[in-house]
């Protein structure tokens, strides 16, 4: 006669897909960490680059994909990490790759008080907000006269030549800061999805009237991410700059470069998840790369391009092949993988 069963499930985050995906990933990590021994200065300088792209894009969906923060100022902290970098460089005459941290303490710093005062808006009220906050960012650097003023400055040759003495090596050091730089930013975002503050998150992105009821403390969570972009975008500041060796007020605060196009390219790629914006700035670089001597049809084609998928595809490129095709890299939440059942007799 049988008495009982027993039933063994199995949770895991990872499917037998992802797994798959994920030595792709580390082996495409491990050809990118050796590029400068196969690839031309050229192509090391795109790549720098498109991981800035990744970066910002990455860390905008983290922000408004995520915690509903839908900003359009985060130029701000791009150029602020900038100039931490030139103020470093010629204040100090030291190596500028310490710029890095230094720009990460600065960005979050900053984004104490300015979440402070941007969080009493709500809604297109915040986004307008962190736009004037930026170009108030801007109109001060352009007061300053050690940096140029309105003008912009540039590096110092002999802080240039810290980083290599010949094009090359110069550009072999830039796109390995580059690179650990992208791996730092992308293993944070997917550790914080990953961590109780991501589930605090998840449910922020689907509801947050449901997530506040559940005892999430939105407030604090939204500060967590706040600073932590600002720390990030800082940080993608110095390297954007350190590629161009020059800065402006214009430049470094401009929404279009920083903002306009990072939304883009999270927006086409797939809000709400940790590959979208990846895709997303894969996908806006090989366009540019090549249709951008097309001048004004090639602006025409993006708008295009954004309109197509964002009325055929409402969650981006990659959560249309999510849904259709079942394609997971980087699951965040966990599910039963493996459920088995085994009966007693007596």
């Amino acid at each position: 006669m049988t008495t009982g069963a027993t039933v063994t499930v199995t949770v895991s985050r990872s499917t037998p897909g992802s797994r798959w995906a994920m030595r792709g990933v580390l082996a495409t990590l491990v050809a990118l960490a050796a590029a400068p021994y196969w690839a031309g200065t050229q192509d090391l300088q795109l790549m720098s680059q498109l991981f800035a792209y990744v970066m910002l894009a990455s860390l905008w969906n983290l922000l408004a994909g995520y915690s509903g923060l839908v900003s359009i100022g985060q130029q701000a902290f791009v150029g602020l990490g900038g100039y931490v970098l030139f103020s470093y460089a010629i204040m100090a005459g030291a190596n500028p790759l310490w710029s890095y941290p230094l720009a990460g303490l600065v960005g979050a710093i900053v984004a104490v008080p300015s979440a402070a005062l941007l969080f009493r808006l709500r809604g297109a009220y915040f986004a307008i907000g962190s736009w004037v906050l930026a170009d108030t960012f801007k109109l001060v650097f352009a007061q300053i006269g050690a940096l140029g003023s309105g003008s912009g400055t540039s590096l110092p040759v002999s802080v240039v030549l810290m980083l290599g003495h010949r094009p090359g090596p110069r550009e072999s050091v830039i796109y390995w800061s580059a690179f650990l730089l992208l791996v730092l930013v992308m293993g944070t975002i997917v550790w914080l999805l990953r961590s109780r503050y991501g589930m605090a998150l998840t449910a922020l992105r689907d509801n947050e009237i449901a997530a506040r009821s559940s005892g999430v403390d939105v407030e604090r969570v939204k500060l967590l991410v706040y600073v932590l972009v600002g720390f990030a975008t800082s940080m993608v500041g110095v390297l954007i700059f350190l590629q161009k060796l020059r800065i402006s007020p214009d430049a470094a605060f401009s929404v279009d470069d920083w903002t306009g196009l990072v939304i883009f390219m999270a927006v086409i790629g797939g809000v709400g998840s940790v590959e979208g914006p990846v895709i997303g700035a894969v996908v806006f670089f090989v366009f540019r790369q090549e249709l951008y001597n097309l001048g004004t049809v090639y602006l025409m084609l993006l708008g295009l391009l954004a309109i197509i998928v964002m009325l055929r595809m409402p969650k981006g490129i990659w959560g249309w092949a999510s849904e259709r095709l079942g394609w997971r890299v980087l699951p965040l939440r966990q599910h039963v993988s493996n459920a088995s059942s085994a009966s007693s007799e007596s």
